[in-house]
């Protein structure tokens, strides 16, 4: 869900401004899931853009104290998230932890690190939806000490139907600063891409897992 239609084109021309999110409709990329694509996106280079990091920072930050107030707890999602949602807990003063995929094998076996405690309220920071399994993955682990999670704010999300019926089943609040239709929206009126290469676009959010260039 779009919070703020603004910040969804905004957010979307910073990000493929600094190449985070690159457009190849005719030579699409191969995902580790083995599923062609004409889009990949990685966030995590607006860590290195002050400008771009400081603008998603802000409205990240924004979104949390409208949405769900000042005594919260701040989780990144492990690994693309734990910059975002550091800067962002900097930003408010507020605690900040991060969620592993998995436990680690070795030591204290965490999978949260850092402090939070049954009873508190924590609102969790990615950078990417696709499906959103991994996301929700943190949800659970955080759930499971029995702390409450109020609701997460990505950066970036694909709209899979997937996805949105993922976070409805888990009872999980998703809110995105940009989503794929917003980038193609803005893609497509500054010529980013060409009118007759947005159709592939959007075909291929139809059916990724089918989808052949």
């Amino acid at each position: 869900m779009i919070y703020n239609e603004k910040i969804a084109f905004e957010t979307a021309a910073h990000l493929l401004q600094i190449n985070a999110i690159k457009l190849k409709p005719k030579n699409p990329f191969t995902w580790a899931s083995g599923w062609k694509s004409p889009i990949y996106c990685d966030n995590r280079l607006a860590l290195s853009y002050p400008t771009v990091r400081d603008y998603l920072t802000n409205a990240i930050a924004q979104q949390v104290t409208e949405l769900y107030g000042d005594n919260v707890t701040i989780a990144g999602v492990a690994t693309g998230a734990i910059g975002i949602g550091a800067l962002v807990a900097q930003k408010l003063n507020l605690p900040f932890v991060y969620v592993r995929p998995e436990p680690k094998k070795h030591g204290r076996q965490n999978q949260i690190e850092g402090v939070v405690q049954e009873g508190q309220s924590v609102v969790v920071i990615e950078d990417l939806i696709s499906t959103g399994m991994s996301s929700l993955n943190a949800v659970k682990a955080i759930k499971a000490d029995g702390i409450k999670v109020l609701g997460m704010i990505a950066l970036f999300s694909y709209g899979f139907e997937v996805a949105e019926q993922n976070f409805k089943e888990a009872e999980v609040e998703l809110y995105t600063l940009s989503d794929y239709n917003h980038l193609i929206e803005h893609a497509t009126a500054t010529e980013t891409i060409k009118k007759e290469q947005q159709e592939t676009l959007v075909n291929w959010r139809k059916s990724p897992s089918t989808w052949n260039a």
